[in-house]
């Protein structure tokens, strides 16, 4: 019924050529390529824990917002204060969780 229609000479010359040009390009080791950087954000703990004790319930978004860091720099900051039992969790669901001070 079909299929693949027969290339004239002149595209296949050219699909050959453009073929051998792929393998013959510069390699580069993925290392080469990119690297990644470590960059880490310190939440201030003045600024965080009088936001804290000054909130009823607070969220990790606003804690970011208040702080001026990144929502992902504030839980790391929340997770721990949650260890050393400075603030408790009383709700939320699917990573949006309500924290109350201690």
């Amino acid at each position: 019924m079909g299929g693949a229609k027969k290339k004239s000479p002149a595209q296949a010359e050219k699909s050959q050529t453009a073929e051998a040009a792929k393998k013959d390009g510069p390699k580069k080791d993925k290392k080469e390529q990119k690297q990644k950087t470590n960059i880490s954000v310190i939440v201030d703990d003045g600024q965080a824990m009088s936001f804290i004790k000054g909130s009823k319930v607070f969220t990790v978004q606003e804690l970011s917002r208040q702080t001026n860091v990144k929502v992902s720099a504030a839980n790391a900051y929340l997770l721990n204060l949650l260890k050393q039992g400075a603030v408790k969790r009383i709700g939320g669901y699917s990573g949006h969780h309500i924290y109350v001070p201690s």
